[in-house]
């Protein structure tokens, strides 16, 4: 800290020593009503050849400053949404200025027609980043965050894996509003298919981040924004929706539905807002596996049917408030608590058909088992933001605190039978479970402009996280609760991760150059309890970023990028226990787990902010991947547990163009092609290679009919593919279509969407490895057909781009499961 605060008080001496006496240029924006004018856009304008000089943004009382004009004849140009665009007379400045309240003309009796002509797509492609414009899409209402998801360009739902995939690589970071949710993959997607559409304004895709995100994630990251409102007066919407899976032969309580209210206040210097959500996701799947064996003479073929019913409900709540202390500096504190309840019901078959020497023999196992995992999530931030004199100059703090706490019990009951059908044994098994983690984060970002065309940015951020994992699993012998040695255990995991990072921007007009550097000491120590050992672990590790945009002319550029990510595994893999699936299937964790370190080069080609085409290529090293998968042939009991393996290889082409068909009727076209290659040289005890060329498209259209009626399709499809052992040998797709009335001018929404209309968005696949033969079918529900009705009131228009970034940014996505 003490580092940070000397360079900015040396930046800040050496820029007032190089400080010129210039004049200053004061004023105020009102509206006809004489009302202050908060956050417009005050443009200084040179005269008469009209070049921007500066800009700057009124405060909450419309009043603006701008600093060091240099004497001369000036225009200013005032823009806002829900405002006429106003350019003042000239004027001369030779000394401090205060002019008189400039008035700006409201759009109120043009709000409709500049609703329909500024509408922002679905998929929206900047210069860094991909964004989905969610609270605009009709074919997202109704759905979850996964599921939205699962429609965006480059991005997999693994739904065999439970694991979120971009450009076909694992190891995404999933932030909500700036701050990453703790949660391992599975839990994640649990998660996300708990978080309602009607929650999300935008969802972010940043492939390359620069240096001052956190370095985890090494295929990019993914920034969820929850809806927020800071309008003046008091606002604030209500939403509810309804869906229901279409489907032969399913259980009669698969639905899902959702109520959503936020609500905001803001008077003088005084920010509140609030948001509340109550949902219910219930789901089903069917899993088919087929595996063989083959030992000591004995062939062994193994069918698996697995049916299982997901139910669970969720309570979220978030409260938070700004105070504006100047027109400078504001202040602010943000509370947010879930709890949530998942109940599983599984009923699962086992065929078993054994051959030895000639002679057939057929038994079976049938399986009931459920499960209830109650989860509650809690977190606190404090943040201070600064503005400097100096334009564009600013200090950001934040601290804060996360906990969690998870539970679950989980009971299986297995039969065996033999050939004639009769039950011979009986296991009774039971799993208690309980998770309590607690994060500590605090992280500062200083931000100085060194000239006009330069600028530094630096920061500290240190984060602790202990995680308490206690699992303890019971059979029933003789009546009697018996503790099973070997897969019950007592884990903690304690983390320190301290880091430091240094930006440096420089514009020369058609060159921008962005150079950073980040460094993270990570510091950690898993201990088993119950087998008393530890493992400990400690490096430093440096990420390089290189950002370079190349203006060709007034409509394309070219933009060439280099980054350095790691992936540390998360909380859960690293617990040693064995989790008992079933007889024949034991998942386990590996302590020795090694983080996975990934260079990601990229260039691309835009055109006019529609066109783009990028070619990317990034190696990871010390891939993590379902690695262990190993089956003894003698028990034939598989063991899942992950590992690392030598290195993953990815190529990736991708196209975005936008087609404008009539002024209604607008198409969003994206095709990504891509070459994974995966390599090592003794992945258990083994050689292994595997490669194979991909692809996947993504296809928008949007159709804006008269009376506020407006249509929406999707569709996508991903090609076969690999990842790491594992094949996937399908096509899979899914048509998705919307309709959406307003009402009141348009605070009043209806809206009916159905997903997947054919059902053709399922998994199969086949992992196959020295003498591990799987042949895996999993129907998830895809098909859902959703009503939403949404209502907002109060004033919609004038809204900040206040964004908060807070300090467990790297931390919290790595919990268990």
């Amino acid at each position: 800290m003490k580092i940070l605060f000397t360079l900015i008080a040396c930046l800040m001496v050496c820029g007032a020593s190089f400080a010129q006496k210039l004049n200053k240029l004061t004023g105020k924006i009102v509206d006809e009503k004489t009302v202050p004018v908060a956050f417009a856009i005050v443009r200084v304008l040179n005269y008469p050849d009209t070049t921007v000089l500066k800009s700057v943004s009124t405060n909450i009382e419309g009043e603006f400053t701008i600093d060091q004009l240099k004497s001369g004849e000036y225009i200013l140009s005032i823009s806002i949404v829900g405002f006429k665009s106003k350019k003042t007379n000239h004027f001369s400045l030779n000394e401090d200025m205060k002019l008189p309240a400039i008035t700006i003309e409201s759009l109120s009796k043009q709000l409709k027609e500049v609703s329909v002509q500024g509408k922002k797509p679905f998929i929206e492609h900047q210069i860094d980043k991909t964004v989905l414009n969610v609270e605009n899409s009709i074919t997202s209402t109704g759905g979850t965050a996964l599921e939205i998801l699962e429609k965006a360009p480059g991005v997999q739902i693994d739904r065999q894996n439970e694991q979120i995939l971009l450009n076909n690589k694992s190891g995404v970071t999933v932030m909500i509003d700036g701050k990453n949710n703790f949660l391992s993959a599975s839990d994640l997607t649990i998660y996300l298919n708990s978080l309602s559409s009607s929650q999300i304004a935008t969802i972010e895709i940043i492939t390359n981040p620069s240096a001052k995100y956190d370095a985890a994630g090494n295929s990019g990251i993914i920034n969820i924004k929850l809806k927020k409102n800071k309008a003046f007066g008091t606002n604030g919407g209500i939403s509810s929706n309804y869906r229901n899976a279409i489907r032969a032969n399913l259980p009669t309580n698969i639905y899902g539905s959702d109520l959503n209210f936020n609500l905001n206040h803001r008077v003088e210097k005084w920010n509140f807002f609030t948001n509340a959500n109550a949902s219910k996701n219930n789901n089903f799947s069917n899993l088919f596996l087929d595996r063989s064996t083959n030992s000591n003479g004995l062939q062994s073929v193994f069918n698996q049917n697995f049916q299982k019913i997901y139910t669970g409900s969720r309570l979220a709540a978030k409260l938070g408030a700004d105070y504006y202390v100047s027109e400078k500096t504001t202040i602010g504190v943000m509370l947010d608590g879930s709890t949530s309840t998942r109940k599983l019901d599984n009923f699962s078959q086992t065929f078993i058909n054994e051959t030895q020497a000639g002679t057939v023999n057929k038994n079976s196992l049938i399986q009931y088992s459920d499960a209830n995992t109650p989860n509650k999530n809690y977190s606190a931030n404090f943040n201070i933001k600064h503005d400097f004199k100096k334009e564009g100059a600013s200090l950001n703090f934040d601290a804060d605190y996360s906990g969690f706490d998870y539970s679950g019990l989980e009971n299986f009951n297995t039969n065996f039978y033999d050939q004639n059908g009769v039950v011979y044994n009986n296991t009774t098994i039971k799993n208690n479970s309980k998770t309590v983690i607690d994060i500590y984060a605090a992280k500062t970002d200083f931000t100085w402009p060194l000239s006009k065309n330069t600028k530094i940015e630096t920061g500290l951020k240190s984060a602790y996280v202990k995680t308490n994992n206690d699992f303890l699993s019971s059979a029933l012998i003789n009546n009697e609760w018996q503790n099973i040695v070997g897969q019950s255990n007592n884990f903690i995991y304690k983390e320190n991760v301290n880091a430091a990072y240094a930006n440096l921007s420089k514009d020369w007009g058609k060159w921008q150059l962005q150079a950073g550097l980040r460094a993270e000491y990570t510091q950690s120590t898993g201990t088993s309890v119950t087998n008393n050992t530890s493992v400990k672990q400690h490096y430093l590790s440096l990420f390089p970023t290189v950002f370079v945009s190349q203006k060709i002319s007034e409509s394309s550029n070219l933009r060439y990028s280099y980054g350095r990510r790691i992936d540390r595994p998360n909380y859960q893999q690293l617990n040693p226990f064995n989790f008992y699936m079933d007889p024949y299937t034991i998942a386990q964790g590996n302590p020795y787990l090694k983080p996975q370190f990934t260079n990601n080069f990229e260039v691309s080609y835009n055109y006019k902010s529609g066109l783009s085409f990028s070619l990317s290529y990034s190696k990871t090293k010390d891939l993590i991947l379902d690695s262990k998968t190993a089956q003894n042939d003698s028990t034939r009991i598989v063991t899942v547990g992950q590992g690392n393996i030598g290195s993953g290889e990815y190529y990736t082409a991708g196209l975005y163009f936008p087609l404008t068909i009539a002024k209604w009727w607008s198409l969003q076209n994206n095709f990504n092609l891509f070459y994974n290659k995966f390599k090592d040289d003794n992945l258990e005890g083994a050689p292994f290679t595997l490669s194979k060329v991909m692809y996947n498209f993504n296809i928008n259209s949007s159709i804006t009919l008269p009376d506020n009626w407006t249509l929406e399709t999707n569709f996508w499809l991903n090609s076969p593919r690999v990842r790491g052992i594992e094949r996937t040998t399908i096509y899979q797709k899914a048509l998705n279509m919307g309709v959406q009335k307003s009402f009141l001018n348009k605070s009043l929404k209806l809206r009916l969407n159905v997903d997947d209309i054919f059902q053709s968005n399922y998994w199969k696949g086949t992992l196959d490895y020295q003498n591990v033969n799987l042949r895996v079918q999993n129907n998830y529900i895809s098909r859902r057909a959703s009503f939403s009705i949404s209502y907002n009131f109060g004033n919609q228009n004038l809204k900040s781009n206040q964004n908060r970034k807070t300090a467990a940014d790297d931390v919290k996505n790595r919990a268990g499961g």
